[in-house]
């Protein structure tokens, strides 16, 4: 099951990676949502996966026997989740903003823009 998921995590962070590479705005945004999910998967496949086994404490703070779920990489990831779409709003906002003060939302064109 690692293994797929190193192989998934590894597919979207070439995925994103080739998006931001593209000419297109669109693209680019894309690619920064594509790698968002990879990091995501990555920090859950790094924590470890355990399945149908919650993250619970007792009341009394100690856990309880058994198997039990580390409850660090889910917060973790939800946090990143949270960074993430802030993230992804700011550079959509940012980049429409730019495409109407230019008039366009090629990437190139935009370079001659600089001068």
């Amino acid at each position: 099951m690692t293994a797929v998921l190193a192989l998934v995590v590894g597919t979207l962070f070439a995925a994103g990676v080739y998006m931001l590479a593209r000419r297109s705005i669109v693209k680019l945004v894309i690619g920064l949502a594509l790698i968002s999910h990879a990091a995501n998967l990555l920090i859950f496949t790094a924590g470890g996966l355990v399945r149908h086994v919650p993250p619970i404490v007792g009341a009394d703070g100690l856990p309880p026997p058994g198997p039990v779920a580390d409850p660090l990489p889910q917060a973790l990831v939800l946090t990143a989740i949270v960074i993430g779409f802030a993230v992804l709003s700011f550079v959509i906002v940012l980049l429409k903003q730019v495409a109407s003060a230019t008039g366009t939302a090629d990437l190139d064109e935009l370079r001659a823009t600089d001068s």
